[in-house]
């Protein structure tokens, strides 16, 4: 983590203006350090993204975790859970998913769609949706269970925000 990390600040790349925009969220410390807060919205952010279609999902996962000041780390590791071993199996029981939300609670497929993809859409946005919402109150209560491995560090993500609105609104 560090070897990137420094590679990413590297005195060639530091100077280029272009290079500075695009890291300078990145380099945030607070959406590298576990707390509570961030870490539960990192791993939602990530597991949505896990469930999605498309390739590099990690990419968007990072970029809206960045976004969302959501610790980027558990977001982008979160992303993992489809990987090739899994994907063939996640496929499936999102495409199942889909046919049985379309057969049992009669949600309308898309008109735009073929059948089999409209079902696999369906079950892939549910999915997908259902993930994050189930991750956000799990790691709270593994936060509650075991406080010392996920601590709440809300006054200091806080103070940096204060800092950092102070910033903005003496240089307008």
């Amino acid at each position: 983590m560090r070897r990137t990390f420094r590679a990413l600040r590297h005195r060639r790349l530091r100077n280029l203006a272009w290079w500075r925009t695009l890291t300078r969220p990145l380099f945030n410390r607070n959406l590298w350090v576990p707390c509570r807060d961030t870490v539960a919205s990192g791993i939602a952010i990530g597991l949505f993204f896990s469930m999605m279609p498309i390739p590099f999902q990690t990419i968007p996962s990072a970029l809206i975790a960045m976004k969302a000041k959501a610790n980027v780390p558990f977001a982008v590791a979160a992303c993992w859970i489809t990987n090739p071993l899994t994907i063939p199996f996640v496929f499936s029981a999102q495409f199942k998913l889909g046919q049985w939300m379309h057969d049992s609670l009669n949600v309308p497929k898309p008109p735009f769609l073929g059948p089999k993809a409209a079902d696999f859409t369906l079950g892939f946005l549910t999915s997908g949706v259902l993930l994050a919402l189930c991750a956000y109150p799990l790691v709270h209560l593994f936060s509650a269970l075991l406080p010392q491995h996920l601590p709440v560090r809300k006054s200091r993500l806080n103070a940096e925000d204060r800092r950092q609105r102070r910033r903005q609104s003496d240089a307008s």
